[in-house]
């Protein structure tokens, strides 16, 4: 028995049905076990139980309604939430604001459902990736240390594991928060634009802060101008057989080679893309990182 197709059978029902009513063991009956079984295990290889799913998916498409005419209590009731303010306490929950602030972000695509067979191309386990959360985050500097590098040549992807390792071992994470000491913690791994015709870009790991007065000289000095970011986090990993990494590997090339073609935005011009960790990723155990993608919609 092939477990991933059991289970993308019943990925697939609750995307033709999800108007209807749809229940555990409807669901465990397609795709052939028992509704005990059936929960435990769709939690395992989508990552959230199965009625969250469902919700989420709900969601997922009435966000593209938001695009229309529509009042939010018709697409709100269309999706199986019976009052106004469910429907906005569960959107808020995923997407971090309310439908009415959310309708100048909205694609008129709806995201993809999950693809089992993709994640495991793409070495993506223990997880779904969840389709992101849009946010509008004002400009903010930022101190670190920098890597000047480029992408010809794949140059970068020998560099940038260098840095990290050289980042680490000279102590240089706890050298920023002593020096610094940022109300905020977490580090943003910021790729500021590349010179496109060398494909030279400078790499930094850093921290926010209010301002550069507290920056030592071999520092680098720098602001992330305000954007709209898409954001999305990893699926949780070990740290163990550089699972962690896989999964941020994984995550990127979801983003660039799955999630923009079919996404109706593109990659804003002029701004930058980061990687933020914070204290969710110091565990050994099911850490999660983000990552920050500025875009504009589609013309």
């Amino acid at each position: 028995m092939n477990y991933m197709e059991c289970f993308q059978k019943s990925i697939d029902f609750i995307e033709e049905q999800l108007t209807e009513k749809i229940t555990v063991e409807t669901l465990a009956g397609i795709a052939g076990f028992s509704p005990d079984h059936f929960y435990k295990l769709f939690h395992v290889y989508v990552g959230m139980p199965v009625m969250e799913y469902v919700r989420t998916r709900r969601l997922a498409h009435a966000v593209v309604e938001l695009s229309t005419n529509k009042k939010i209590i018709d697409i709100a009731m269309e999706y199986g939430f019976e009052t106004h303010s469910g429907f906005c306490k569960a959107f808020r929950k995923v997407y971090g604001c309310s439908p009415e602030n959310y309708r100048k972000y909205v694609s008129t695509k709806v995201p993809g459902k999950v693809n089992l067979a993709l994640y495991e191309k793409l070495n993506l386990y223990g997880g779904i990736i969840l389709e992101p959360k849009f946010i509008t985050k004002p400009a903010f500097n930022i101190v670190g240390y920098a890597l000047e590098t480029t992408f010809e040549e794949s140059r970068s992807k020998r560099d940038i594991p260098a840095f990290w390792n050289h980042f680490d071992a000279d102590g240089l994470e706890h050298q920023l928060y002593e020096q610094l000491k940022p109300e905020e913690h977490g580090e943003y791994c910021v790729c500021f634009p590349p010179n496109m015709e060398t494909g030279a870009f400078t790499y930094v790991i850093g921290v926010k802060v209010e301002n550069f007065d507290n920056a030592k000289e071999e520092m680098f000095r720098g602001s992330v101008p305000e954007a709209t970011y898409a954001v999305f986090t990893t699926p949780p990993a070990d740290y163990a057989d550089c699972a962690f990494a896989k999964a941020i590997e994984g995550t990127a090339k979801y983003i660039f080679e799955e999630w923009f073609p079919d996404s109706g935005y593109e990659f804003a011009p002029g701004k930058v893309d980061y990687e933020f960790y914070d204290e969710r990723c110091h565990d050994e155990t099911g850490a999660v990182m983000e990552i920050h993608i500025p875009v504009v919609k589609s013309e």
